[in-house]
């Protein structure tokens, strides 16, 4: 299921290149803050005061046009992260900021990093993507805990009735709601041999699904590209080709055609189960073509999305047999 869409890293309020130095200065002065004071209700305070600049951090990348640079910095900062949260366990921004950063490494640095490597080395792929799960897990857990901050019953209802399980504090908070979806639904992804994982796919969709009822539009389409995937799964789970079809359509009108991850999640979920090869590489092409300076703020979302594209296309055989066997 591609819930795990190539998440958008938002905007960055600095030029391309900076926001890495930009990070290490807020770090800088949260850990200053913290280990220069002693009573807790001052440490408190100090964690509090940096949590707002702190809480953008998964989606503080977007313009920057370095993947590595990026990929190197975010385990740190997200470290730090957990350790302020430590201090203030219920501070919502910190909260969220641990939900979509670690969702967003996990599959841009982890997962994808996986599929290139997996043909060489498939015992390291499959390391790589235990720890990918492992972060979706943790990412889960702690956006239900900021889910839970304006709705304490949530988790529970949404085991027993996603559908309704969103109450109205927590139904046009789409930020929230995405980011524990895509967690959980990207868990499911790569837990498919695990049962007890799997049964919770429902809940992950119930928060998609409000996500997208909350604001389609959400940062240039993201909810509609994770409904993509989760559209096209088997009828059986839910999945309608029709659905995704829309929601694909309704992407690309909404950016221009200018979100590459949109193109390779029809390529991967779509045209691979259809056995349709013209239809993947015209896709993964379109995937390729898509100008980063469009839209400066999905820029290291697209350069990662090409990067998989281009991948995708030189192992092109491996998803499509002509001698009419299955793959």
């Amino acid at each position: 299921m591609e819930c795990r869409a190539t998440y958008r890293f938002t905007r960055d309020r600095h030029e391309p290149g900076r926001s890495c130095t930009h990070l290490g200065r807020i770090i800088g002065l949260a850990l200053l803050l913290v280990l220069s004071t002693s009573a807790c209700s001052i440490r408190k305070l100090a964690v509090n005061s940096v949590a707002g600049a702190l809480g953008d951090l998964g989606t503080s990348f977007g313009k920057d046009d370095d993947p590595e640079l990026v990929g190197e910095a975010l385990p740190f900062a997200l470290k730090t992260i957990e350790g302020l949260l430590d201090e203030s366990p219920t501070n919502r921004n910190l909260l969220l900021a641990a939900t979509s950063g670690f969702t967003q490494y996990a599959y841009g640095w982890l997962e994808l990093e996986a599929e290139r490597v997996e043909l060489e080395d498939y015992a390291g792929a499959e390391v790589l993507r235990g720890r990918a799960l492992g972060l979706y897990l943790r990412a889960r857990d702690y956006g239900l805990r900021a889910l839970a901050l304006k709705q304490a019953d949530i988790e529970a209802r949404l085991l027993a009735d996603p559908a309704t399980a969103v109450g109205p504090r927590l139904r046009d908070d789409v930020e929230a709601l995405f980011w524990v979806g895509a967690a959980w639904g990207s868990a499911i992804a790569l837990a498919l041999d695990q049962p007890e994982i799997v049964v919770d796919l429902p809940a992950a969709r119930g928060l998609l699904e409000a996500a997208m009822a909350a604001d389609a539009q959400w940062q240039h389409g993201t909810v509609l590209e994770a409904m993509i995937g989760l559209e096209a799964l088997p009828a059986e789970l839910g999945g309608s080709v029709e659905r995704a079809r829309e929601h694909f359509e309704r992407s690309k009108t909404l950016t221009g055609g200018q979100r590459a991850g949109t193109y390779v999640t029809w390529a991967t979920q779509v045209a691979v189960p259809q056995q349709d090869r013209a239809l993947f590489t015209s896709m993964l092409e379109s995937a390729l073509a898509v100008d980063l300076d469009r839209l400066p703020e999905e820029r290291l979302a697209n350069r990662l999305a090409q990067r998989r594209a281009a991948w995708l296309l030189e192992r092109v055989d491996e998803y499509f047999f002509d001698d009419g066997t299955t793959p």
